[in-house]
């Protein structure tokens, strides 16, 4: 005969049993794991989130959305490797109204950058491609550009380099090369830089280096952080390098071992209704806007700006930088290259413009691909020293916490000046629901 259950152990198995209820319901509050993402869910509470502090940012897009500021949004947090938050809100393409999903596809601008670093330092590791090497030895046009000085009469006069150009000159935005058409492009007046948009639809990198060879640096190499056309060089010379298109390239060192299957230049076309859309028209001043790797397949895999993913398959990148180069038994990149990537690679003799690209940055540097924090104050956003990232100029963004073990990636199809805001705003969320 069974002996009863003593009213105390009674009364502690009921409170277990409705506190796990509790847990699996904030759970289900506050992610949506696909069934194929490879990480553990953690209570906020565990993970050190305060609930209340996660229904923040719910609140904060709900209303960005009610005001017509933005379509949608995918929000992604990992602390320790496990999933605290993963939600998709609003909608994916505001012409249909089809609803946003967690695996919908966004354009990742210059998201694309850090990982054509990864991609650079894996052949660093193979002895393929030193920092210190020359960019002429794999591009042998960079080598005849000279640099176009500004004299005090306003006319302009060319100088040789002073040394060659790098390939950490090119991971790190001090090549001397430039964008055209940016506010924040010092250079851009001394020569007709293409434009970002402009890049997609140039027919490959050897278009892109005959175009861009045949203009003048804009400054000295190794002087100055100037955001730039350096990644499209480097995707060009890693295409040398590596002798695959730099879409295949990537996708066997990087994108098939982490599982990023929805990861890449060109989307199929089973897929394209994942696609996340803009408004036609900026909510902010009514003009035309659009993301024009959405509108028709890349003629470019350009390094700088052009790949197109989900928010969790960032997120598998993002940890496999936390882990020190290694994911789900994969490894791409070892610890020290990891760290080297992730440090700041801006000496006191460079002129920092970090800051000049996005406000908010001030006690920022840049590493290899990644903007990296130096200073505990002064930016407007928490973070630790350490701390490293990079957004996308149609709305997309990520940031890493080594200290923290904070993984945080997030897309929307913002491509003005709101995603400046978005980018600020959603540090200030996700820190401010950190309780520990």
């Amino acid at each position: 005969m069974r002996q009863p259950i003593p009213v105390s152990r009674a009364l502690l198995l009921a409170a277990g049993l409705i506190a796990s209820v509790h847990h699996q319901v904030q759970a289900q509050e506050f992610v949506n794991k696909p069934a194929d993402l490879p990480f553990n869910v953690i209570f906020p509470r565990v993970a050190g989130f305060a609930e209340e502090g996660l229904r923040n940012i719910d609140r904060f897009l709900a209303s960005e959305m009610a005001q017509k500021r933005v379509p949608g949004a995918v929000l992604g947090i990992l602390r320790d490797g496990k999933l605290v938050y993963l939600k998709a809100h609003g909608v994916r393409d505001p012409a249909t109204q089809a609803t946003m999903q967690i695996d919908s596809i966004f354009a990742l601008a210059s998201m694309t950058k850090p990982m054509v670093a990864v991609g650079a330092l894996a052949l660093t590791q193979q002895g393929k491609l030193p920092l210190f090497g020359k960019v002429a030895d794999h591009v042998p046009e960079v080598g005849q550009m000279k640099v176009a000085i500004k004299k005090p009469d306003g006319s302009l006069a060319l100088e040789a380099p002073k040394r060659p150009m790098t390939v950490q000159d090119l991971m790190r935005h001090t090549s001397g090369l430039t964008y055209g058409g940016r506010p924040d492009t010092s250079g851009a007046a001394l020569a007709p830089y293409p434009a970002g948009s402009e890049l997609p639809s140039m027919q490959g990198s050897a278009a892109f280096v005959r175009r861009v060879s045949g203009l003048s640096l804009v400054h000295q190499p190794g002087t100055v952080f100037e955001y730039s056309t350096s990644f499209e060089m480097l995707g060009a010379v890693l295409e040398k390098v590596s002798g695959q298109s730099l879409d295949a390239y990537l996708r066997e060192a990087i994108w098939a071992p982490l599982g990023m299957v929805d990861t890449g230049f060109h989307v199929a076309p089973a897929k394209q209704s994942r696609q996340a859309h803009p408004f036609k028209l900026n909510p902010l001043d009514g003009k035309p806007q659009s993301i024009e790797v959405l509108e028709k397949d890349a003629t470019f895999e350009c390094g700088g700006g052009c790949a197109l993913g989900t928010v969790p398959d960032y997120l598998r990148f993002g940890q496999m930088l936390v882990n020190g180069g290694e994911f789900n038994g994969k490894r791409v990149l070892s610890p020290q290259m990891v760290q080297l990537m992730t440090s700041n690679h801006l000496t006191k003799s460079i002129d920092n413009r970090v800051a000049h690209v996005e406000p908010h940055r001030d006690g920022y540097g840049f590493g290899l691909g990644v903007a990296v924090r130096v200073e505990p104050g002064l930016a407007a956003v928490p973070g630790n020293v350490g701390e490293y990232s990079w957004n996308g100029a149609y709305g997309t963004g990520f940031f890493v916490d080594p200290k923290e073990k904070l993984v945080v990636v997030f897309g929307t199809a913002a491509p003005g000046d709101l995603r400046k805001y978005y980018r600020e705003q959603i540090q200030d969320l996700v820190y401010g629901a950190m309780v520990k």
